[in-house]
């Protein structure tokens, strides 16, 4: 069975992502692609990758636009087939309706407030509304709006699960015990966001740091984490 991990392929390298698709793909079958591999390799970049195994996209673009430019974007990359297609939830209703509407065979994914936000840095960009309760009402709109799954901090995901029991909840901010937490400010285990009610975490350098030309540490710092989640 595999792991309810999606693995961040934040790399430029197009071998270096495929390295780590062969390192994990027996236990993980979703792989996030973000800005940083697709402006630099494309659609065609993710095709080539998908040659290695049929693995299931989450391409994590958080598009945030005029709604006509999103709706032309999502119809952009709907030939990719991605299981979740990422737009910023700040971006309104008829932003996301316009990218469901352009995407009814996925899932649009509403991100919320990004996890490397502490309260002090949300407050000083002029929100009044703390980070949760910001999260909780765009996650309204953005579901009442057509998304059906939601990304936010692990520390939210509680509250979002009483609130919205059919949308997936994927999880970023999460690192394993003694990981350097990088530019993120918000973040737990991957047990305590899953018992949280989280149905997806979003792992990258915590696994990836591990590459060192060989499949060993990448997968035992997976096991790790398996066993870990039980």
């Amino acid at each position: 069975m595999s792991l309810p991990i999606i693995l961040a392929l934040d790399t430029k390298d197009l071998n270096q992502a495929g390295q780590w698709i062969k390192a994990s793909s027996d236990q993980i079958d979703h792989f996030k692609i973000g800005l940083e591999f697709y402006l630099q390799h494309g659609s065609e970049g993710i095709m080539q990758l998908r040659e290695i195994c049929d693995f299931k996209l989450f391409l994590d673009l958080k598009l945030y636009d005029i709604p006509n430019t999103v709706k032309g974007a999502v119809e952009s990359v709907a030939k990719l087939s991605p299981k979740f297609l990422t737009v910023h939830a700040s971006g309104g209703a008829k932003m996301i309706e316009a990218a469901s509407q352009a995407f009814p065979n996925g899932s649009i994914t509403a991100v919320t407030v990004l996890t490397s936000f502490s309260e002090d840095e949300f407050s000083k960009m002029g929100y009044r509304c703390s980070i949760a309760d910001t999260t909780n009402l765009w996650a309204s709109v953005a579901i009442k709006a057509g998304a059906t799954s939601l990304v936010c901090s692990p520390f939210e995901v509680s509250s979002l699960r009483n609130q919205f029991k059919d949308a997936v909840l994927i999880t970023p901010g999460v690192r394993v015990a003694g990981d350097d937490l990088g530019d993120q400010s918000r973040v737990m285990s991957a047990p305590d966001a899953i018992s949280a009610g989280a149905d997806f975490v979003v792992i990258g350098r915590s696994i990836t740091s591990q590459w060192d030309g060989s499949d060993l540490k990448m997968r035992r710092k997976i096991d790790l984490i398996a066993n870990s989640l039980g």
